[in-house]
């Protein structure tokens, strides 16, 4: 993994993900630069020093989309839509959850994917579906083809945002024919920013929703629609899994079998951490008011006696160097899924990439192979 900050995995993490997002070095260094000094210390110190210098980098960036856009050239205006907004999400992600600027920065952001939807030209949108008396917000990339397409729900994990995950994805499933809903479940994105939705341990609850606005779909096969998730998503998503029976297929994109079990190891300094602020960060994702309560509510976090219930093909895969999750929680997703009629574990190894957490070193492979795995698998069912 590129590691600009040496020592600090937190930011050097948040820096491979933007690049990963389409970030450009020649961009980023600059702006890192300007930080270098303070990153050094404690990951918490310093973040809004990186606010600054990031923010600054954004803007720039946004101005030039906006003379292209202009200009009548939509086309360098996405591409510069698209790094603004990845630079956007890399600086309001650092930040603690009371830092009011944050909220600023975060509409910056929601409007400048706006603009790169509307420039970019591939149909892809911003959708809304109801949920629990509230809503949730997505992201549907459409894929390539003619009649109505496969689909997969995807959820993020524990800090990651709809807008992250579809500018790493970008068109690697689409070109395979399958169309994504990329979605901000309760205690990510909108939903905890703008609605104050913090996450569930039953998330067949918002997984089911998500399929409910699908089958309102005219362009998406409901016979083919599957669920996955990156990170935390590793829980969410078999989960999910597990109790929704509309589901024809399932991925894990980094094992997360028992995440709930894995914060008794953090706090007792075990692993990195994803993000700055991470204890204050969690308790706002689940809506607790102090560790303890915290802590009781993660003893619900955990796939055992669950995975049984999936009885549909399942992936799993997991980072060879993975420095956050321990590949022993994919093993056990995988070893528990006894009634899935295919199942897979998948290890990336250093020859691959695609070796750190949800493949931050290089996130290329790992989407090419869950890809392809899930396009061979919808393509049977087409036929049978």
């Amino acid at each position: 993994m590129y590691e600009p900050f040496p020592g600090n995995y937190v930011w050097n993490l948040s820096v491979n993900i933007c690049l990963n997002m389409g970030g450009v070095m020649g961009e980023i260094d600059p702006a890192n630069d300007e930080v270098r000094a303070v990153s050094t210390a404690d990951p918490d110190q310093g973040t809004e020093a990186f606010f600054s210098a990031w923010g600054k980098l954004a803007d720039r960036v946004l101005g030039l989309a906006a003379a292209d856009d202009a200009a009548g050239h939509r086309f360098a205006a996405a591409e510069k839509y698209a790094r603004a907004a990845a630079y956007f999400i890399t600086a309001e992600r650092m930040q603690s959850r009371d830092f009011a600027p944050r909220k600023a920065m975060y509409a910056s952001m929601l409007e400048t994917m706006k603009r790169f939807y509307l420039a970019d030209g591939q149909g892809i949108a911003r959708v809304e579906f109801p949920y629990e008396g509230s809503s949730l917000s997505a992201v549907f990339i459409p894929g390539r083809g003619e009649g109505p397409r496969p689909c997969m729900i995807f959820c993020n994990g524990l800090d990651s945002t709809k807008e992250m995950v579809t500018l790493a994805l970008r068109d690697r499933f689409a070109r395979r024919g399958i169309s994504t809903l990329v979605i901000d479940q309760p205690g990510v994105g909108e939903a905890l920013r703008l609605k104050e939705l913090h996450a569930v341990h039953d998330t067949e609850r918002w997984a089911s929703a998500a399929v409910d606005y699908l089958e309102t779909r005219g362009d998406v096969d409901h016979g083919r629609v599957g669920m996955m998730g990156w990170s935390m998503g590793g829980y969410y998503a078999p989960r999910a899994l597990a109790y929704e029976p509309r589901f024809a297929i399932g991925a894990v994109w980094g094992g997360n079998h028992d995440w709930g079990g894995h914060q008794k190891a953090r706090l007792e300094r075990e692993g990195d951490m994803p993000v700055p602020h991470y204890w204050e960060h969690v308790m706002w994702v689940w809506g607790q008011p102090d560790i303890e309560s915290f802590m009781s509510l993660m003893e619900k976090v955990n796939l055992n006696g669950h995975l049984g219930n999936i009885k549909v093909p399942f992936l799993v895969t997991h980072g060879g160097n993975d420095r956050q999750i321990p590949i022993k929680y994919a093993q056990q997703s995988y070893d528990q899924a006894v009634n899935s009629p295919d199942r897979e574990l998948k290890i990336f190894n250093e020859q691959e990439g695609g070796i750190e957490h949800c493949g931050a070193d290089n996130m290329e492979p790992v989407q090419s192979y869950i890809a392809d795995w899930l396009a061979d698998r919808f393509a049977r069912m087409e036929r049978s």
